[in-house]
This record gives C-alpha cells, sequence and structure tokens, in this order.
C-alpha cells in the first residue's frame, strides 16, 4: 500500500483594484430590507428596547429628584 499523488485544480478568485461594484446587494433596497427585519422580528426589538427605556426612564427621573431634594 503506497502513496499515490492525487492532482488538484486550483481555483484563485481575486477582485480587481478596479472593479467598482465589490457589494453593490449590500446597499440595495436597504430600507426595505430594514422594514423587513423590523417587521419580521418587532417582537424580539420590543423585549429587548423596552426594559432599556424604562431603566433610563427611571435613572433620568431619579436623578432629577436628587438634584430638587435640597429644596425640601
Amino acid at each position: 500500500m503506497g502513496k499515490q499523488p492525487v492532482k488538484l485544480k486550483a481555483v484563485v478568485y481575486a477582485l480587481s483594484p478596479f472593479q467598482q461594484k465589490v457589494m453593490p446587494g449590500l446597499w440595495k433596497d436597504l430600507p426595505g430590507k430594514i422594514h423587513h427585519k423590523v417587521s419580521e422580528n418587532w417582537i424580539s426589538a420590543t423585549l429587548l428596547l423596552a426594559p432599556l427605556v424604562g431603566v433610563y426612564t427611571y435613572v433620568q427621573n431619579y436623578q432629577e429628584k436628587e438634584k430638587l431634594e435640597h429644596r425640601y
């Protein structure tokens, strides 16, 4: 059982430095893609953002009360 060499074909992909349209599909219909993602995942987005907004509002309210505490 000797080792036999295996011929491989190599395929090399390269971009030309003069190629201007490297990722045209990424920016194509961007507002539509964002709308689709948001409408598809609105429950997850709400569950993520609601606690963050609540904590931020609570902190702002607490700091405002702390600033006004010396007046009483």
